[in-house]
C-alpha cells in the first residue's frame, strides 16, 4: 500500500495490523496481532514507528520476531519504518478476546 492521503489513519492500522498476521511468533504458533504484543502504531506523513512488546524479555527469537514485524509493517504501509521493543510485561489477558481459549489458558 503506498502513502495515500485519500486512505485514512484508521484504513492505514488496520491494513498494517492485517498483515502482521503473517507474523507469528515460532514457539506459540500464534501471530503477534493475535498475542497482542503490537502495542501501538505511530504513523507520521513518511514514515511509521511500531512499539511492540514479547512474551518475555529473553525470547530467543525476540530479534527475528522484531525485524520481521518492521520490515513486514513497511511493506504494508508503503513508508520507512522502525521499532522499538516497548516495556510492558506481556500478559495472557492482552491476547485478542476468545485467543486464550484456544491455547487452553482461560
Amino acid at each position: 500500500m503506498s502513502d495515500n492521503p485519500k486512505v485514512s489513519q484508521d484504513q492505514r492500522e488496520k491494513n498494517v495490523r492485517e498483515a502482521l498476521r503473517s507474523v507469528v511468533d515460532p514457539e506459540i504458533g500464534m501471530d503477534v496481532v493475535t498475542l497482542g504484543l503490537v502495542r501501538q502504531l505511530d504513523f507520521s506523513d513518511d514514515k511509521l514507528h511500531v512499539i511492540m512488546i514479547l512474551t518475555t524479555p529473553f525470547c530467543p527469537y525476540g530479534p527475528q520476531i522484531m525485524e520481521q514485524t518492521r520490515r513486514t509493517a513497511q511493506e504494508a504501509a508503503g513508508v520507512i519504518t522502525t521499532i522499538e521493543m516497548g516495556l510492558e510485561m506481556w500478559d495472557p489477558s492482552m491476547m485478542e478476546e476468545g485467543a486464550a481459549d484456544d491455547w487452553g489458558l482461560f
